[in-house]
């Protein structure tokens, strides 16, 4: 079983910074790619950034030049600065972890989500 714990989140300014943490744990062999995703109210989930085990990165529009996302995957672990946050970036933001090699299978993970809200 594979289990993503995400922490960071919480309440800031207009401008302001948070970083967003999230682990993955587990019998896992090796992970393909991790991400973050958010979702807002009465809104879809959206894809904000992920980033392959090799370093490739991809970056949602709508956060480029705000955000940066990185990892450490000797510990499983992906992150997400932000900076420079709007109102707009309020939402549970998601962490993903895809194509999980655990023993003999493949598997795609969701974390809890965590609460970010961007108000003064």
């Amino acid at each position: 079983q594979v289990q993503l714990v995400e922490s960071g989140g919480g309440l800031v300014q207009p401008g302001g910074s948070l970083r967003l943490s999230c682990a993955a744990s587990g019998s896992i062999r090796s992970i393909y790619a991790m991400g973050w995703y958010r979702q807002a109210p009465g809104k879809q989930r959206e894809l904000v950034a992920t980033i392959t085990s090799v370093g490739t990165t991809n970056d949602a529009d709508s956060v480029k030049g705000r955000f940066t996302i990185s990892s450490d995957n000797a510990k499983n672990t992906v992150y997400l600065q932000m900076s420079s946050l709007k109102r707009e970036d309020t939402a549970v933001y998601y962490c993903r972890a895809e194509s999980v090699l655990t023993g003999t299978r493949i598997g795609n993970y969701w974390g809890q989500g965590t609460q970010v809200t961007v108000s003064s």
